[in-house]
Parts: C-alpha cells; sequence; structure tokens
C-alpha cells in the first residue's frame, strides 16, 4: 500500500534557504501574459525547480496581486523576479552578459524540445508568450533557438503554464541527469 505524504515529510526549504540555495541555470521571460492565474502557475513551477529568476515583460501584471498569490502559493516570496517594459531590450542584454535565449513557439526552424540539450554550465532563458499572439515575432527573430513542444492532437498549442512546466521539466531533467 502507497501511503501519501503528509507536507511535513516533503523536506521542502523554506523561504530563506530557498533565496540563499544554488539555483537551476534557467530563467524564464514572461512575454505579454494576459491571465494572472497562468503567471502565478509559472511562480509556482519556478519555485519548484529553483528558477534563477523569472522577468515579468509587457502587458505581464506583478506581485501582489490576489489572482497571482491564488495559484502561486507563496512562490512569489521565493522566486527572484523583476519587471521589465521591453522583451526585446532584455533579450538584448541578457545576450550580452552570454544567456541563451530560447523562444519556446512554433516556428520555421524551430527545434523540437526532446531533440533539444541546452549547454552545460551555461545560463538559459527561456521565453513564453501571449496566450493568444505568442511570443512576439520581433522576440522570436532575436533568439538564439526557437524550441517547440511536440504535440499530436488536433489543437495547435498548449496553455503556458502547462508549456511552461514542460519546457522546464525537460531542460532540468537533462541539465542534472547523471554524467
Amino acid at each position: 500500500m502507497n501511503r501519501k505524504l503528509e507536507n511535513s515529510e516533503l523536506d521542502r526549504l523554506d523561504v530563506d534557504s530557498f533565496k540563499v540555495a544554488e539555483k537551476s541555470p534557467i530563467i524564464i521571460i514572461l512575454d505579454n501574459i494576459r491571465s494572472l492565474n497562468n503567471i502565478g502557475s509559472v511562480f509556482r513551477t519556478a519555485d519548484a525547480f529553483l528558477i534563477k529568476k523569472i522577468y515579468l515583460c509587457g502587458i505581464t501584471a506583478t506581485p501582489p496581486h490576489k489572482d497571482i498569490r491564488k495559484t502561486a502559493l507563496g512562490a512569489t516570496e521565493s522566486v527572484d523576479w523583476e519587471y521589465r517594459k521591453d522583451t526585446l531590450e532584455l533579450v538584448r542584454e541578457l545576450q550580452q552578459k552570454g544567456v541563451q535565449i530560447a523562444a519556446v513557439e512554433q516556428a520555421e526552424n524551430a527545434r523540437m524540445l526532446n531533440d533539444f540539450q541546452a549547454e552545460q554550465g551555461k545560463v538559459i532563458a527561456l521565453i513564453f508568450g501571449n496566450e493568444v499572439k505568442g511570443v512576439s515575432q520581433e522576440v522570436v527573430s532575436a533568439s538564439d533557438v526557437v524550441l517547440e513542444i511536440p504535440q499530436f492532437g488536433t489543437k495547435h498549442s498548449l496553455n503556458i503554464s502547462v508549456s511552461t512546466g514542460i519546457t522546464i521539466w525537460d531542460i532540468w531533467s537533462k541539465q542534472n541527469r547523471p554524467k
């Protein structure tokens, strides 16, 4: 029989310990996300994988907000975040610092996520776009790589919080695979 674990048995970090813990070399950039619930969900996923930072860009709302807090469940307190008005400007700034920029989008010459391996030891910034329009074309064009999540059904896209979870898990698990 499998007994569900109590929260106290999960051995999770507290907020102070999270802030000083070594982070995954992954940055998340949210490009004009409308849904506050999606934003909160991304924070929660970022907390689960010790994400280095989240950049909230354009119309993306920022904490504190009750609808972000509702799905983030406190992750806005643990995960480092910053607001930037212009996503493209941020992308160029991060590239100057040696960060690999990966737009998660359906585009010509996109690499399938399952075939992609991030460079070991290099920080990668994953960009997720607006629920209707996706990542802006100018940001896609400026990215070092475009990653596409393989899909096999009738729908053309996944919810942004689902896309974020899939992509972070894929990149994180490849980076943390035993050598």
